[in-house]
């Protein structure tokens, strides 16, 4: 059989089924692995493991994780879409950095109007806003 997302031959005692989907092993682990952007715990993890680690601002993420921080620092409030254009990557990838980004407490998001923006997390906005 095959796998239904990357399309490598898979056999039976290999496949997963998720979501009424056939997987090999790495898309399967892929598709129930989605972080969550909203995770007290995470959050609190990774307060804990950065200071035990000397982890300041953006020390410690990935070079894309930093250039995006860098992009939101320089731009103020973006929405996802234009992170997502800028550094040519699909939602799903972009929400995982995202993820990382809010867990480390320096990159926020909330809702004005009908879109969602992307901001430092100790700036200020004028507009009424709820926290993602």
């Amino acid at each position: 059989m095959l796998c239904e997302k990357c399309g490598v031959e898979v056999s039976g005692e290999e496949a997963f089924r998720y979501a009424g989907q056939n997987y090999c092993e790495d898309c399967y682990i892929e598709a129930i692995s989605v972080p969550k952007t909203c995770d007290p715990l995470a959050v609190r993890s990774a307060r804990f493991t950065r200071e035990k680690l000397g982890q300041k601002g953006t020390d410690g993420l990935l070079p894309i994780q930093k250039r995006i921080y860098d992009y939101v620092q320089e731009n103020g409030e973006v929405t996802r879409e234009q992170v997502a254009k800028e550094f040519k990557l699909e939602q799903k990838e972009l929400e995982k950095h995202f993820s990382v980004l809010r867990h480390c407490e320096l990159v926020r998001g909330f809702k004005k109007g009908d879109k969602i923006y992307l901001t430092l997390m100790n700036a200020e906005s004028n507009a009424s806003q709820s926290i993602i």
